[in-house]
């Protein structure tokens, strides 16, 4: 299992990065919360991984915080929720604020992230209530403080698209989402942020 990664943030395009780890490059994918705290390409990052073996693919998923990496192992428990949705999960939502949705019953909330409906939303609630004991709010993020996240993308709004489309929205959905958000001046993970934003509104 490799549970941490250390070494040169090489190229980001959310959900996706790729990070030189002495010589090796590692695809990453990891939620927008993370995607957010990630400094310009060639800095140097720590991220905690969680990796997923299938027959046909080994997955690794990174993460700025251990509150988030936690949640998202408990997620990937619940029934019917894969590593795929698990991330869109966390990336529509903080693992504070996702706490709180199932503390308070919140399946409101829960229904507009993306692919998750009523009885998704029901089970999340019921399944990770138990499960519960992440200590979210207090972890810290592990060296990826310092950086700036600069605006090197070609069109921010099209990729803030498939970043979306990436997540389980489809596609005339995150089209309209990127579309109703100003982008004058903005990066596409600050597009994606104010999207992702105005969803769970």
């Amino acid at each position: 299992m490799i549970g941490r990664l250390h070494g040169k943030l090489l190229w980001k395009q959310a959900p996706h990065l790729l990070l030189d780890v002495q010589g090796v490059g590692y695809e990453v994918e990891a939620p927008m919360t993370t995607f957010y705290e990630l400094p310009a390409a060639g800095s140097e990052i720590t991220l905690l991984t969680h990796l997923v073996v299938r027959e046909d693919a080994h997955l690794l998923f990174g993460f700025a915080s251990e509150a988030e990496r936690t949640l998202f192992r408990q997620l990937i428990k619940v029934s019917g929720i894969g590593a795929k949705m698990a991330l869109a999960i966390l990336s529509g939502i903080s693992a504070d604020a996702f706490a709180r949705c199932v503390h308070d019953n919140d399946i409101a909330t829960l229904i507009r992230l993306p692919g998750v409906g009523k009885k998704t939303a029901e089970r999340l609630i019921i399944e990770m209530r138990d499960r519960l004991a992440i200590k979210v709010g207090v972890a810290e993020t592990l060296g990826l403080g310092g950086g700036v996240i600069t605006a090197t993308e070609n069109n921010p709004r099209n990729d803030a698209i498939s970043a979306l489309i990436a997540l389980g929205y489809k596609p005339p959905e995150a089209s309209r989402m990127a579309l109703a958000i100003d982008a004058a001046g903005l990066t596409s993970e600050e597009i994606i942020r104010r999207a992702l934003q105005a969803a769970v509104k």
